[in-house]
């Protein structure tokens, strides 16, 4: 099954149409492709900030009877930050420009284009954004030897799907928003999951209510995914990390869907 196949069983009503919403923002952004790029490097600031500087304070971390150094533990964390970071920010703040002042996509609405098509076109544009930003963290971390186990080529599909999964929420949530100062929500909810999805410290270190609290955010099962391929600790609770990231994706990108059909065709 092709992309267009897979973005049909997901969320109904797209067509493969959606694939010209992508080479639309490609075109309009690629002359400000070095504003893209930056963006990778904040993964590597808390890295070395956090990660390399705070490990010689804490040393190394206990998790599940194995002991590894902090950063080691850190790095994959940050990697599923890196993919929601890039796809929140593309599809939270270019696509409310574009949706409340620009107007761009009613304009879209004129061609044989729907709203679901526009819908998943920056879906998938979003993803692709966290995406780059992964693919850069990543081999960081090949580089820096802070890869444990060869379940690691599996990190970045992961990180994909991360990406997926917060692009339609941020996508979702911003056909709720009204004026630019309520971006601030979204960037606030950002520094609540990167607080408490035991991305600094195992699960185990936090109280009980707050564990039961972690397990709820997403970011949390994306972190663990990528934290237990990265260290060659696979098991059966990572498909619980797959499912909730998948059942988001579903959920918000036909959110995201709707929204805008109701938004553009009202």
């Amino acid at each position: 099954m092709n992309a267009s196949g897979v973005v049909a069983a997901l969320i109904p009503g797209s067509s493969h149409r959606w694939a010209h919403v992508v080479a639309r923002n490609y075109a309009s952004t690629r002359s400000a492709w070095f504003a893209t790029v930056t963006g990778a490097f904040e993964p590597f600031l808390f890295l070395a900030s956090i990660g390399i500087g705070v490990s010689v304070l804490v040393g190394d971390v206990d998790v599940d009877g194995r002991t590894y150094d902090y950063t080691t533990f850190v790095a994959p964390a940050m990697l599923a930050s890196a993919a929601m970071n890039g796809a929140i920010t593309e599809a939270s703040f270019n696509t409310f420009g574009k949706l409340r002042w620009h107007r761009i996509y009613h304009s879209m609405t004129a061609t044989p284009l729907t709203p679901t098509d526009i819908a998943v076109g920056e879906i998938v544009y979003a993803q692709l954004r966290g995406t780059l930003y992964s693919t850069i963290f990543l081999l960081a971390m090949v580089v820096l030897g802070l890869v444990e186990s060869w379940w690691a080529v599996l990190a970045l599909p992961a990180a994909v799907l991360i990406g997926v999964a917060f692009s339609a929420a941020g996508l979702a949530v911003v056909t709720v928003l009204r004026t630019w100062q309520d971006i601030d929500l979204i960037v606030f909810g950002q520094m609540l999951l990167f607080l408490f999805s035991a991305t600094f410290y195992p699960l185990s270190v936090y109280p009980e209510p707050i564990q039961m609290v972690a397990q709820l955010s997403p970011l949390f099962h994306g972190a663990n995914l990528c934290r237990d391929l990265v260290l060659g600790t696979v098991g059966w609770y990572n498909l619980i990390n797959v499912a909730v990231l998948l059942g988001m994706t579903v959920v918000c990108s036909r959110l995201a869907a709707r929204r805008f059909t109701s938004l553009l065709y009202k």
